[in-house]
């Protein structure tokens, strides 16, 4: 697969390369970030932490706001920041131009409905085609691991309990996790997905853990002051599903904090490590 490099800065040691590629799944053009550590080489593959970002994002604001950079150099594990959605003049987007729907609001899942289902399959983006193109162009193994933050943490939680076998690890700091029964989650799966509600539950992180038989080790880090708690986030959902189906999850409701990226840069050295702890096995 043909990759075209945008720019590349040093950054701890390591290097924060841009790339752009034309995807299959998406049918258009993407654009992801990777950083690579100094322990990168092609005789060294290191593993690989997969970040997933929320509405309105790309591919540069984790790389840019979280701080993550220095410790993944420390520890040896390398950092792939996608888009959140697939972009460009003919990829549909939202009539009313609103940001929880469309361009940067692709919710990693794969569209059926039209016309959203000509581009919007970010869930077979994320599981197959961007895996393959990494481990393909760079120095990594098949290690992984899946973060992200809001929609990003809802696309974490649910591929990754989707597909255990896929990843060491989950994470994800302020996730979305009953889609279902919140106004950004029935927006884009009324949209996106259409009326059926069982096909609603296949990308919902409370449902999916109800019934998931296999345990990944996964940590969820909410912020108490979050504006988004209570309404469109609901996290008490997914700690009561854990409880139902026994499944072994940490949910740290951490006190003050907000949904910005104040709050990813405050615990994400935690995340690494915990990653880092099951990537190293």
């Amino acid at each position: 697969m043909t990759i075209e490099s945008l720019s590349i800065n040093k950054v701890s040691n390591g290097w924060h390369k841009q790339f752009s590629h034309q995807s299959q799944a998406l049918n258009c053009r993407m654009r992801f970030a990777i950083f690579l550590p100094p322990q990168a080489t092609s005789i060294h593959k290191v593993p690989v932490l997969y970040w997933l970002s929320g509405l309105t994002c790309t591919d540069e604001n984790f790389m840019q706001k979280a701080g993550a950079q220095k410790l993944a150099a420390e520890l040896g594990v390398a950092i792939v920041a996608p888009d959140t959605s697939p972009r460009g003049s003919k990829v549909p987007d939202d009539k009313l131009g609103s940001y929880d729907l469309g361009l940067g609001a692709g919710f990693y899942l794969n569209a059926t409905q039209t016309p959203w289902d000509s581009h919007y399959k970010m869930y077979d983006y994320i599981l197959t085609e961007l895996p393959a193109l990494i481990e393909e162009n760079f120095p990594v193994n098949s290690k992984r691991a899946l973060s992200g933050h809001s929609m990003g943490g809802h696309g974490a939680l649910t591929i990754a309990l989707k597909n255990p076998e896929k990843y060491q690890s989950v994470s994800a700091f302020s996730p979305i996790c009953n889609p279902m029964k919140c106004p950004w989650g029935q927006k884009a799966f009324s949209a996106y997905l259409g009326d059926e509600q069982r096909l609603w539950e296949e990308y919902d992180a409370s449902e999916l853990i109800k019934k998931s038989t296999t345990h990944l080790p996964t940590l969820v880090s909410q912020g108490t002051s979050d504006e988004f708690l209570e309404n469109q986030l609901k996290t008490h959902t997914i700690k009561e599903a854990a409880s139902i189906n026994d499944y072994p999850i940490t949910i740290n409701m951490e006190e003050g904090y907000d949904h910005s990226y104040y709050f990813i840069a405050s615990f994400i050295e935690q995340h690494l490590r915990f990653h880092f702890e099951h990537l190293a096995i």
